[in-house]
């Protein structure tokens, strides 16, 4: 996929969600504050959280498409994952925040009034726009490849789960009369951000770390080795992620007294060979030895081999 057309991608998925969720924050924040909801003030200032996310995300578009340089020469693209990081943080501190208010509100034992029908309305508005903007973040990021914002349709369906809550703890408090079920309520949606913070930092990290969990892609490499004929005993296979591209170091073996075309020709049918078998490769490096050196000596450390990924 070309890198300025994903780039445009990732601009209108975040255009969107900019303004998809400015609007919705100013309005649960002024009906929170309208209905004294401590719930439905938290899912705003959720929303709060997912506009900064979208500048981030429009930012890093910008610095994704920037071509390959000196300083650079693997390209901008880690930039989206660090702004993934980021966004970890941020949703992190979001509901840590909303979770100390709560409970100091708790603690005070101060007299509160049961929150008023707006909230309800509020909470409905808000499911009804997480849901749609969900699923606009969700087809974009499959559209672009973007972990990016796959993470943050993720955040944005856990929202909606969120405002689920909101809902039922708001529908609980004012047909009971007990005001403390909202405080209660703001904590558990805080505790579901943080929830959410941990898992995208994980996956993020993941990459950050040049790791994956995906030993399927492993396998699919291999058998592409495996399907070009002369080349055998694919090993010291290294896959990582650069902005949801594959980025893949293999070494293979061919028969030693291949002429350096012959041997060239096989690599180049082997790189063919996983682009026929995964999307979305950022590049692909095929070291070629002749058959059994890879025994010899202790510099192969590191990469996987066909034994490594089996179960």
């Amino acid at each position: 996929m070309n890198i300025e057309y994903r780039a445009k991608l990732i601009r209108a998925a975040s255009l969107i969600a900019l303004a998809g969720n400015l609007i919705l924050a100013v309005f649960k924040i002024g009906s929170g504050i309208a209905a004294d909801s401590m719930a439905v003030l938290g899912d705003g200032i959720d929303s709060l959280v997912d506009i900064l996310i979208a500048i981030m995300a429009l930012v890093v578009s910008r610095v994704i498409s920037r071509p390959a340089d000196k300083g650079h020469p693997w390209g901008h693209g880690r930039a989206e994952t660090v702004a993934t990081a980021l966004l970890a943080f941020l949703l992190f501190f979001a509901g840590a925040q909303l979770i100390l208010n709560s409970v100091n509100q708790l603690a005070s034992k101060q007299s509160r009034e049961v929150p008023g029908q707006l909230a309800l309305v509020a909470a409905l508005v808000s499911i009804a726009g997480k849901l749609l903007l969900a699923l606009v973040q969700h087809f974009f990021g499959k559209k672009a490849n973007s972990a990016m914002l796959q993470a943050n349709a993720r955040n944005m369906t856990g929202d909606v789960i969120l405002s689920l809550g909101v809902l039922a703890g708001l529908g609980f408090s004012i047909g009971t009369g007990a005001a403390i079920i909202d405080s209660i309520t703001a904590i558990l949606v805080g505790l579901w951000v943080i929830r959410s913070a941990v898992g995208i930092f994980i996956e993020a990290n993941l990459e950050l770390m040049d790791g994956s969990a995906e030993t399927g892609a492993y396998e699919a490499v291999f058998a592409a080795v495996h399907s070009v004929p002369g080349a055998g005993n694919p090993h010291r296979t290294r896959m990582r992620r650069i902005a949801g591209l594959w980025d893949i170091d293999i070494d293979i073996e061919v028969a030693p007294d291949l002429t350096v075309q012959a041997a060239h020709h096989i690599a180049t049918q082997v790189e063919l060979a996983i682009k026929d078998r995964l999307e979305g490769i950022f590049d692909i490096m095929v070291h070629v030895e002749p058959f059994g050196n890879h025994h010899r000596g202790d510099t192969e450390g590191f990469g996987l081999s066909e034994e490594e990924i089996r179960p």
